[in-house]
């Protein structure tokens, strides 16, 4: 199930009445899911962004980039 798709379900959850430990038991899932792809976004970074800059490039920028995109981390 897509993270959209699990949101919306939650939705529906809420909506029906369901009992809070279950909207939450959801709910936990959908955070775990998102640290997850936080942090494989984080190590795609590192491996193949920051590791493979060559020494014509501005290690800076990618340092740069990396800042930027762990703001949001």
């Amino acid at each position: 199930m897509s993270a959209g798709a699990h949101l919306r379900s939650i939705v529906g959850l809420i909506e029906s009445g369901r009992p809070c430990a279950d909207i939450a038991q959801q709910l936990q899932a959908v955070e775990k899911a998102i640290v997850s792809a936080k942090k494989a976004l984080t190590h795609d970074h590192l491996d193949h962004c920051l590791s493979h800059t060559q020494a014509t490039e501005s290690m800076g920028s990618a340092g740069e980039e990396f800042c930027t995109i762990s703001k949001y981390l």
